[in-house]
């Protein structure tokens, strides 16, 4: 077993505990009504824009999310949330730098013996949601999970979901699939971006991800025999109907979407190792993106 696999079969677990920890980070993570920027790299930005929208939409308070080397200087927050699983990343390292004494700062990362410990105000470590490999699976998702029992907004049902998600088979003709197109609404567009970012990282495939009333606006000219186009949530109505009637590979979200995530992750795994991929191993990819002075 790859340490890729290995660390996204063990999710379920790193749920249930991040999950038992968030009630005793209420004076660290972003309170009801703050103003809050969420920001990462790769993998930890897309979960910061579906946090961000999750947090918004469900009436927590305004809430953007980041690129961190494209964070707006010229607005206002009471809180910047920093994503980092490597705690080294320097687009991060530089931004909460640049915070520091001008905005409370709070990182989640995976590793306590990392530079983000100097940097930021404040530091949540989920060092049991660390990884060996490079592509990023359960840091991600526990991260997330914290966050959201944060809210209020996190069950015991996700980590069931996610259980059958690991269990269940995948869709028959899916890994054959040359091209797939992840969709989300709502918070759930930043896993879709996470989903597809998963595919290309492990199994160098073609993949795209929109917001699912976008598909139409141009992106669904690619659809085809050989396509898959995969919903996070529930999709819009009739654009099911209209995949399949060209010839694309439907997959409808029926479990939770953050669920959903970890089939798709299984996914990314699977097309890898029918090309032949060590998902390991990734082309032109490190752990951690450390920038020379």
């Amino acid at each position: 077993m790859t340490h890729v696999e290995d660390e996204l079969n063990s999710q379920p677990e790193c749920w249930t505990r991040a999950a038992a920890e968030a009630s005793g980070l209420g004076g660290v993570l972003p309170a009801p009504g703050e103003r809050v920027a969420v920001v990462g790299c790769g993998t930890s930005y897309f979960m910061a824009q579906a946090f961000a929208a999750l947090r918004e939409g469900s009436g927590r308070g305004e809430t953007d999310a980041f690129a961190a080397s494209e964070f707006a200087h010229g607005r206002s927050y009471d809180r910047v949330l920093a994503l980092t699983r490597s705690g080294t990343t320097t687009e991060v390292l530089d931004l909460l730098g640049r915070l520091k004494g001008r905005t409370p700062t709070v990182a989640i990362t995976a590793d306590p013996d990392t530079p983000v410990m100097a940097v930021a105000d404040e530091v949540v470590v989920l060092g049991y949601a660390d990884e060996r490999s490079v592509v990023q699976t359960r840091f991600a998702t526990t991260a997330f999970t914290l966050l959201r029992a944060h809210l209020g907004l996190h069950t015991d049902a996700v980590v069931a979901d996610a259980r059958t998600a690991l269990a269940d088979a995948l869709p028959e003709g899916l890994v054959e699939c040359d091209q797939f197109t992840f969709l989300g609404r709502g918070w759930t567009v930043g896993l879709a971006n996470e989903a597809g970012l998963k595919m290309r990282e492990a199994s160098l495939s073609w993949t795209e991800a929109y917001p699912a009333m976008e598909y139409r606006h141009g992106p669904i000219s690619v659809t085809t025999g050989g396509t898959a186009t995969w919903m996070f949530g529930e999709a819009p109505e009739g654009l099911a109907g209209q995949v399949r009637s060209i010839g694309g590979l439907w997959i409808e979200g029926r479990l939770d979407p953050l669920a959903d995530l970890v089939r798709a992750q299984r996914l990314a795994v699977a097309v890898a190792a029918a090309r032949g991929l060590d998902p390991d191993q990734p082309r032109h990819l490190t752990r951690s993106v450390i920038l020379a002075p």
